[in-house]
């Protein structure tokens, strides 16, 4: 047996990068499909393929097969990865796989001899958060989730807080009372089911998602699912999910500063950060996780949208190729149109909807309405107003959602509108007064531009239902604004008889009492009439003659 001597010196083993190479590159064949380099990949063994400065990852190429693009170029998916010299340190090549890289490329001076893979799983708690979430975290809300990872520690089980509260605790920025977001490595219906019970409150599971939300008194919702990996199987389809760990689920995400996580169990609150979202909310970028997030999910393309505006975020490069990849594929005919319409509706919860709008449709991002909308200067004049029209028309309880889509496809050809709504998952009587908005919405302003009484006025805007009053307020000039202002502040009971009185004074039942009434309202805002014994007056002279 040897043993070491205590004042013997012996030499620092440090590993250069190209020690660290587990990954092999090959060299990308020019002009290939996804088909053909996948095919190719797998006969090389190799995880990575060089397509000049980028690179094609294999799990990108298996992604797009499944989605059913084989046919598509494989250096539309080509990806810009760091790259270190092979001598380089082991030092840097750790620190850029723990900025969120998936590789790490080693060259040297004929080519890239291979790759560094990170550690599977993320590693361990990047940074403790107790000190921020002591600071911008309500004590009731710190309170309530040190009790959730309580009861899941009792359950054998992990809870992490993920989501927007993750992300705004890192950014510093006061956090109000909101619904949480929790994943559970390990059965999150459990826990959500053990934590209703608790807390008093109601639970509803989702069983194919592996998700549930808990309702309770004073804790509002918490929202709780099991860590899932998914898969897509039609582009814009909603995933299939199966249970897997907090890494996978963050993984599978939208965008980096979206795929962070505080642990639960410690009391620490160690931020899981595997994907670098620290690093791009420091430099205010929004990043994708692979090429086809968007094909995946295009309604990733309205959030990230609203959190460039809201966050003040700027999208990188490849964030933005692969925005242009997915809506060169449209139409995505497994995305319902029901999450379009609840896409539209987040959009007018934000603060500048307008501006959020306006930068969907610069992107072209309605083209998954209809491959034949283009974005007009009319439209873009509308979605900038359209803040104001939806504060007007919250006064005549306009559906908010409707009145965005009548903005956006007003100006368009009737049967690109048409398809819009449509696809919108517009029908019945909601697309009924969508479409009689845009059909006689130019007649009714011109209409009410020659109306000289406010009785005609009236009668034109009567039979309009709240989002053709919106439409016509957004539409209209500054005069028309001002007749609208008028309309919505008429008092309901302008005319004191009601339809009981009239009854009573003798006119039969039946249509011949509204004509009564509306005679009697006409009469009040032109004035001919001004209290309730004038009123009973005009109706007594009706029935002399005789109606």
């Amino acid at each position: 047996m040897s043993v070491a001597k205590r004042a013997q010196a012996y030499p620092q083993v440090s590993a250069a990068a190209g020690d660290l190479v587990d990954v092999a590159v090959a060299a990308a064949p020019a002009g290939g499909t996804v088909g053909a380099a996948l095919k190719f990949m797998r006969k090389r063994d190799a995880r990575v393929l060089a397509a000049g400065e980028r690179y094609v990852l294999r799990e990108d190429l298996s992604r797009a097969s499944l989605l059913g693009l084989g046919d598509l170029h494989a250096a539309d998916l080509a990806r810009a990865l760091p790259c270190v010299d092979a001598r380089a340190g082991e030092v840097a090549v750790r620190r850029l796989l723990q900025a969120g890289a998936p590789l790490v490329v080693v060259r040297d001076r004929r080519g890239p001899v291979g790759a560094v893979a990170g550690r599977p799983g993320g590693g361990e708690p990047v940074a403790a958060a107790a000190a921020r979430v002591a600071r911008w975290v309500p004590a009731e809300t710190r309170a309530l989730l040190e009790r959730i990872g309580r009861l899941a520690e009792a359950q054998g089980a992990r809870a992490f807080l993920v989501g927007g509260m993750v992300r705004d605790v890192w950014r510093e920025t006061p956090i109000e009372r909101r619904d949480l977001d929790i994943v559970v490595e390990g059965d999150g219906l459990a826990l959500a089911r053990e934590l209703a019970r608790e807390l008093g409150g109601a639970v509803l599971e989702h069983h194919r998602f592996l998700t549930a939300s808990v309702d309770a008194p004073r804790a509002g919702r918490i929202d709780v699912a099991t860590a899932r990996a998914e898969r897509y199987e039609a582009r814009g389809a909603l995933p299939r999910v199966i249970p897997a760990t907090l890494e996978d689920d963050l993984g599978r995400r939208d965008f980096t500063v979206n795929a962070m996580a505080i642990e639960l169990e410690s009391g620490a609150f160690g931020l899981r950060d595997p994907l670098g979202g620290r690093l791009d909310l420091a430099a205010r970028r929004l990043r994708v996780l692979h090429p086809l997030s968007y094909v995946e999910d295009p309604t990733r393309i309205f959030r990230a949208a609203r959190y460039a505006t809201r966050l003040g975020l700027a999208t990188d490069r490849a964030t933005a190729r692969a925005q242009a990849l997915a809506l060169s594929l449209v139409p995505y005919p497994a995305l319902s149109g029901q999450r379009l319409m609840a896409e539209l509706a987040r959009v007018l919860d934000e603060g500048r909807p307008g501006v959020v709008l306006t930068r969907l449709g610069a992107a072209g991002a309605f083209k998954l309405l209809d491959p034949r909308y283009r974005f007009t200067v009319v439209t873009r004049r509308r979605v900038g107003e359209l803040g104001a029209a939806l504060a007007w028309a919250r006064r005549c309880a306009a559906p908010p959602a409707d009145l965005a889509a009548l903005a956006l496809v007003g100006d368009q050809p009737r049967p690109v509108a048409a398809a819009a709504l449509a696809r919108l998952a517009l029908a019945g009587e909601p697309l009924a007064h969508l479409s009689r908005a845009l059909e006689e919405g130019r007649s009714v302003l011109a209409a009410l531009a020659r109306a000289a009484a406010p009785s005609e006025r009236a009668r034109l805007l009567h039979p309009r239902s709240p989002v053709e009053l919106g439409w016509l307020w957004l539409t209209g000039d500054g005069p028309t604004r001002a007749v609208l202002d008028w309309f919505a502040g008429l008092d309901p009971r302008l005319v004191e008889l009601s339809g009981d009185d009239v009854l009573a004074l003798g006119v039969p039942r039946g249509p011949a009492v509204a004509r009564v009434l509306a005679e009697l309202r006409d009469a009040r805002l032109d004035g001919r009439l001004t209290n309730r014994a004038m009123e009973v007056e005009h109706v007594r002279h009706w029935m002399t003659r005789g109606g």
